[in-house]
């Protein structure tokens, strides 16, 4: 049988009906049952679904050879719901002036097919599933994916991900314990073997069986795509470009990842022992994985943009911060626009060349861990660190308005009291 991206090159290639076919019949459980966790509607979960197989049909050609085909298809239809959403609470607003009701909100249908064995925990689970598997690293969304969504053994797995099979199973268990505690952190106290069961057997459903039709039917020539449809294919590839535009923006500058209520996005490089002063307003320290006499546990409001949710997490910070304002050689305000996305007011800086080296030190050795950044003793954000970073140059954005943007950069540019 041909693996994922072989069927991808080949479509890519020549257009082969049977290899997108392949491709469909493989993973539309996959898609459909996470779009429907997604958005609770049956309807719209269709939609989405016929959605994220166009826009495969359509990014085909671009896809590399690395690509994890499953976790690219749960990451998209993780967009184009969140789009979906989007556009149903601007329609039902609409709807709600034009004929003046007080609401329009009917109580949720029970739609989540369980399984016996399983469906008290995964009636806890489901709702939050996607969100806290939003909050995860790549390389473990995509671990878990593999093993609790498309059951891959761990061999298989570590052919995957490129890693040796006794890596891959410490990374899908350390992935399903970063996984149950941010359950924990959502009020649902299930033990790791428990989650790992009630995803395995719940996660992914047969999608019906009409909607293979639909979707192959949809990318043959001459076809009229549905509007509702096209809106959801423009929606959804123009965030991906606008993401990938925002990770690429900068030469040299690399990107951590989201984890809390702002952004923001470093560049930096080695140095020992860089002290930070405790009475700096801006300080990065790292997150602990648990309470000990050398952390401090400080609590933080937690912000999904894709869902809008906000929750409270509670974390536990190393006491010693590892960088500090006075790695800060200047900062000015200034304005983020990317297509399709609100203009975002930011804090730029630049980082002195001892503060370049320590940073890029910092995020070298703690790839894989979360870096609390830190603004008057607040915590901001709790982003997992991607990669080494060495460009020296920063940017920080917390929908700030222009004052709020001007204090900070003023106080961060300020020497520190040692």
């Amino acid at each position: 049988m041909s693996d994922d991206m072989t069927l991808v090159r080949e479509f890519a290639a020549t257009q082969s009906e049977p290899a997108f076919a392949a491709l469909v019949e493989r993973h539309l459980g996959l898609v459909h049952s996470a779009a429907l966790r997604q958005v609770g509607d049956a309807h719209l979960a269709e939609e989405i679904t016929q959605a994220v197989f166009i826009i495969l049909a359509r990014k085909a050609a671009a896809l590399g050879p690395k690509t994890v085909l499953s976790a690219w298809l749960y990451r998209t239809t993780r967009y184009a719901a969140a789009d979906a959403l989007k556009a149903r609470r601007r329609r039902q607003a609409r709807e709600q002036e034009a004929h003046m009701q007080s609401t329009l909100n009917e109580p949720d249908t029970e739609i989540f097919p369980r399984s016996n064995a399983t469906e008290a925990d995964w009636a806890q689970l489901a709702p939050l599933l996607d969100d806290a598997l939003n909050e995860l690293g790549e390389t473990d969304r995509t671990a878990l994916v593999l093993r609790f969504f498309e059951n891959k053994t761990a061999r298989e797995i570590a052919t995957v991900l490129r890693m040796e099979e006794g890596t891959a199973q410490k990374r899908v268990a350390r992935a399903l314990e970063k996984l149950r505690v941010r359950f924990v952190k959502r009020g649902v106290t299930l033990t790791a073997t428990v989650i790992a069961g009630a995803v395995a057997a719940n996660s992914v459903q047969a999608a019906p069986v009409e909607l293979t039709v639909k979707v192959t039917a949809a990318l043959a020539k001459g076809t009229m795509i549905p509007g509702t449809i096209t809106a959801l294919l423009k929606g959804t590839m123009k965030t991906m470009t606008w993401l990938k535009f925002k990770f690429a923006a900068g030469v040299g500058v690399a990107a951590l990842l989201v984890g809390g209520a702002a952004t923001i996005v470093l560049s930096g490089e080695k140095s020992d022992g860089y002290p930070a002063s405790a009475s700096s307003p801006f300080q990065l320290r790292l997150v602990l994985d648990a309470a000990s006499t050398d952390s401090d546990t400080m609590t933080f409001s937690l912000s999904n943009r894709a869902s809008g949710k906000v929750f409270q997490e509670t974390v536990h910070l190393q006491k010693k911060s590892l960088l500090d304002q006075s790695a800060i050689r200047s900062a000015s305000v200034s304005t983020n626009a990317f297509i399709g996305q609100p203009t975002d007011i930011v804090v730029d800086f630049t980082l002195t060349p001892n503060g370049k080296k320590q940073f890029a030190k910092i995020t070298r050795e703690n790839i894989g861990r979360r870096l609390a950044i830190m603004v008057d003793g607040n915590i901001v954000s709790a982003p997992v660190i991607r990669s080494e970073i060495s460009g020296g140059q920063g940017q920080i954005s917390g929908n700030f308005t222009e004052e709020e943007a001007k204090n900070l950069a003023v106080k961060i540019s300020q020497p520190v009291e040692k």
